[in-house]
């Protein structure tokens, strides 16, 4: 897949925190994921999350996995 194909999944992680009055650092402290793969995911060049990282995160936020992770209508599966 060519780098500039998107994978049809589009991560709300910047919604969620804005929402939520939360920075990137204050998450990374609380999940004990690094702030560099935090922005990764929060600026949709993830590849992959673990289900551990990704119950983590929700758990801190108060959310659903749907809620953080939602089908992109303009990737490919849209």
């Amino acid at each position: 897949m060519p780098a500039e194909e998107t994978s049809g999944i589009h991560c709300r992680l910047d919604e969620l925190l804005e929402q939520r009055g939360m920075t990137l650092t204050e998450l990374s402290k609380r999940v004990g994921v690094s702030l560099v793969n935090l922005s990764v995911l929060k600026n949709d060049r993830a590849k992959a999350i673990r289900f551990s990282t990704l119950a983590a995160i929700c758990s801190a936020l108060g959310c659903e996995v749907g809620d953080l992770l939602v089908a992109d209508p303009d990737g490919p599966a849209g």
